[in-house]
């Protein structure tokens, strides 16, 4: 059977400047979309570019005295080099200065005014350079430009303009006919109550102030509008032509199922586009998404503003996956995010490192110490894995959904609460304990692969918002992504394969101290702080003092660090972790009173002090080797005592 066609575009690029990660955003938001629905089983055809034409590009150009054909070149390649870095997979990109394109807006323009869709008169009225927009002083938010809220400037000139009124009651019947048309619902009430409802005015779509445009061919006094220029990439990148010779994949992908879009520009895409299209007489998108905006802690990006982030800068510290995780799980479906150096490096510790990192380590590191990485499924099943289970096999059904609905911080969500199960898991079946049984050898072999099939699940369906990550989480399993089919049955790994003797780190946890030193700023205090001399009173405790102890008393006493490498709840204990600490060349298993203080996820990993010759003893029924060191304030709070330089497991303490 033929795949079904899916046609998605972003936005295309503006070439008057570096993108940031705001900008950026959209193109890593259409490539999970891309990819999901490739994994769907669509033909998919995804489309990005350049947006290359326009007063603010001419003067720029003019600023640093080159061409203005030379000035986008520069930005299109940088572009374009942002796009592949952040492993996107669009099939074409396309540039509004291609042959092509600029011919056909050329044909679009002519047909629409030989068909009286476009006329001659005059425009007044307030221009925003910076958004290349008219706007009537009624539209404008305290004397400034609704859409960016800068300046803007009286401008009168000969220009042509589309009868948008003309359209504008077919238009707001097709809105209310095809509810799914305009996404997320509040950006649809915005546009009817805000611009179609009032009533719209004509649409300039011709310049005369300067040149660097499409010409209207028939009136080389006037350039293209660059809106009317830059909406039409959608078509003339499908080889659309206006004389109805089309390329094939015109036929075969029009009408797009979805334009996605920053919110700024909804009003061009849900309203003058369609309206073009209209008088043209071609069929409408299905969808317009206007995502919201990606936004640092002082509001939206700006250079002005100097609170720019960019995505290489991003990657160069945290890696290209990682970024596309925090983008894409911290944009809301219709409320802004918020980034910045110290969210990304939390997430990045929480959720990479301490659950999906740890998590597969621990699993590859137990198969390998127990079953020489062999993963065997002895079918000893217990009731306690039917939660896994059936988690594992509904968790596809549920981002299936998710992604349907445009969703997709929610399915990250979705996939990540598999991980978190899966740790559970760990921590509630205990392998450590079932190794030191021969006779549970079975039903420890059981446990770990179902660890191996839930996380394969999870490692398919994290493909397409984190791809590299989740085929090294595959390769070092010995298997493949699967396809959503596959995961419909429980049990597919292959019984008897080998995980990597090697595993790699996917995810270490960074110091935000080391991450604002690398990108130059400083980790300054709240203003709110107390100071230094308030800090000293209030954390001042004072401790009864206990008889002392001789020299050698305390010498019979050996701390040495330790590295814990597994961690889980002690089951029916409220208080108390079971830690398996590597000391030296030794794993000794610690149990300690602080669940209330630390996950099992925190304490994976951490380098502690440890009293390693204190005689064992059990507590609740589980054998402890030695003791934790940890201090403890006036209200009960504990802190592992740890070293304050990198030091290895197993070095003493004096």
């Amino acid at each position: 059977m033929s795949k079904k066609p899916y046609y998605l575009t972003t936005a295309i690029a503006y070439t008057s400047s570096k993108p940031h990660i705001g900008n950026t955003f959209e193109i890593v938001l259409a490539d999970s979309f891309a990819r999901f629905k490739r994994m769907q089983g669509y033909d998919v055809r995804f489309q990005t570019g350049t947006d290359e034409h326009g007063q603010k590009i001419e003067l720029k150009a003019k600023e640093v005295g080159i061409s203005p054909k030379e000035y986008v070149d520069n930005f299109a390649v940088e572009i374009k080099r942002i796009c592949d870095l952040m492993n996107t997979t669009y099939d074409k990109f396309i540039r509004t200065t291609d042959e092509y394109h600029e011919k056909q807006v050329q044909k679009i323009f002519k047909k629409l005014y030989e068909q009286g869709d476009i006329y001659k008169g005059h425009y007044e009225g307030m221009y925003c350079t910076p958004c290349e927009a008219f706007f009537t002083p009624s539209q404008l938010v305290d004397g400034k430009c609704p859409d960016c809220g800068r300046e803007c400037h009286p401008a009168k000139e000969e220009a042509y303009f589309l009868k948008l009124s003309k359209y504008a009651d077919r238009l707001i019947q097709h809105i209310n006919e095809h509810p799914e048309f305009i996404q997320p619902e509040s950006r649809k009430n915005e546009m009817m109550n805000n611009f179609l409802l009032p009533g719209l005015q004509d649409l300039c779509v011709s310049r005369t102030s300067f040149k660097w445009g499409i010409p209207v061919d028939f009136d080389d006094k006037h350039v293209v509008y660059v809106w009317l220029d830059a909406l039409s990439n959608y078509i003339t990148g499908l080889g659309f032509d206006v004389d109805g010779n089309n390329d094939e994949k015109f036929n075969k992908y029009w009408p797009a199922d979805m334009h996605l879009i920053g919110k700024d520009i909804l009003r061009f895409h849900t309203i003058y586009w369609p309206i073009m299209l209209m008088a043209m007489e071609v069929p409408l998108p299905k969808q317009v998404f206007g995502h919201p905006w990606l936004l640092m802690g002082n509001g939206k990006m700006s250079k002005s503003k100097g609170n720019v982030i960019y995505a290489d800068e991003l990657v160069d510290i945290f890696g290209v996956d990682a970024v596309r995780y925090y983008v894409l799980h911290e944009m809301p479906f219709d409320n802004d995010g918020v980034i910045s150096w110290e969210l990304i490096t939390e997430r990045i510790n929480s959720d990479l490192a301490n659950v999906l990192g740890n998590l597969v380590n621990r699993v590859i590191a137990m198969s390998n110490k127990y079953f020489s990485g062999v993963v065997n499924n002895s079918n000893v099943r217990e009731e306690i894995d039917n939660e896994l289970i059936e988690l594992t096999l509904k968790t596809p059904e549920t981002v299936v959904e998710k992604m349907d609905k445009l969703r997709v911080a929610d399915a990250l969500s979705e996939i990540f609460s598999l991980f978190k199960r899966c740790n559970k898991y760990i921590d509630e079946t205990m392998p450590w304990i079932l190794a030191k049984d021969e006779d549970k050898k079975p039903r420890l072999e059981t446990v770990l692969y179902n660890l191996v099939e839930s996380i394969v699940t999870g490692a398919s369906l994290l493909e397409a918002f984190m791809p590299e990550t989740a085929q090294k989480i595959v390769a070092q399993l010995n298997t493949s992504i699967r396809s959503l089919e596959d995961m419909k049955v429980y049990g597919q790994y292959k019984s008897g394969a080998k995980v990597t003797e090697t595993p790699e780190i996917l995810f270490l946890r960074l110091d935000i101290k080391d991450i604002l030193e690398k990108v130059g700023q400083k980790d300054e205090p709240e203003t709110t702080s107390p100071t230094v001399a308030e800090e000293k009173k209030e954390n001042v405790i004072e401790v009864a003092a206990k008889e002392e102890i001789s020299y050698d008393d305390f010498t019979k006493m050996q701390f040495q660090v330790g590295e814990i490498v597994e961690c889980a709840e002690v089951p029916k204990s409220k208080k108390l972790l079971c830690s398996q600490v590597k000391v030296g060349g030794q794993i000794r298993q610690i149990v300690s009173g602080i669940k209330k203080h630390y996950t099992p996820e925190q304490m994976v990993g951490k380098k502690v002090m440890v009293l390693v010759n204190l005689k064992p003893v059990k507590l609740a029924g589980v054998l402890s080797e030695g003791m934790l060191l940890c201090a403890e304030d006036e209200n009960g709070e504990l802190a592992l005592m740890v070293p304050e330089k990198p030091m290895p497991a197993g070095a003493e303490i004096r």
